[in-house]
């Protein structure tokens, strides 16, 4: 005997879940909160981590990341002055989601997929 047809509703989009992704997949915001898993860095350590991105870009993103409680800057007052991002307890909270992310696309994404950073 086999089991009847189940007819599934489709699921409202979830609503969470789309912030998530439209935020995070912005290009460069979860590449810039996976860089400073390694601790504090400078705008010019960041330039140099994440290839590619543009000085307005990465100011832009960094503010943004700021604005939505995952990144503070850190001003140390020197001399000379120096400028810090680092992550906040909202940052380090999104850590074991960016290493599953991480893992799932080294798993299951080929690399050319990867290479259009």
């Amino acid at each position: 005997m086999t089991a009847p047809d189940t007819i599934h509703e489709p699921q409202a989009c979830n609503a969470a879940l789309t912030r998530a992704f439209g935020f995070l997949g912005k290009r460069w915001n979860g590449v810039l909160l996976g860089t400073l898993t390694a601790g504090p860095m400078g705008f010019a350590e960041l330039k140099r981590a994440v290839h590619g991105i543009s000085d307005s870009m990465l100011s832009e993103r960094l503010a943004e990341l700021a604005g939505a409680g995952l990144v503070v800057r850190r001003v140390d007052p020197g001399p000379p002055v120096a400028v810090h991002y680092e992550l906040t307890e909202s940052g380090h909270a999104l850590l074991p989601a960016l290493e599953a992310l991480t893992t799932w696309a080294e798993n299951n994404l080929p690399e050319e997929r990867c290479s259009g950073e």
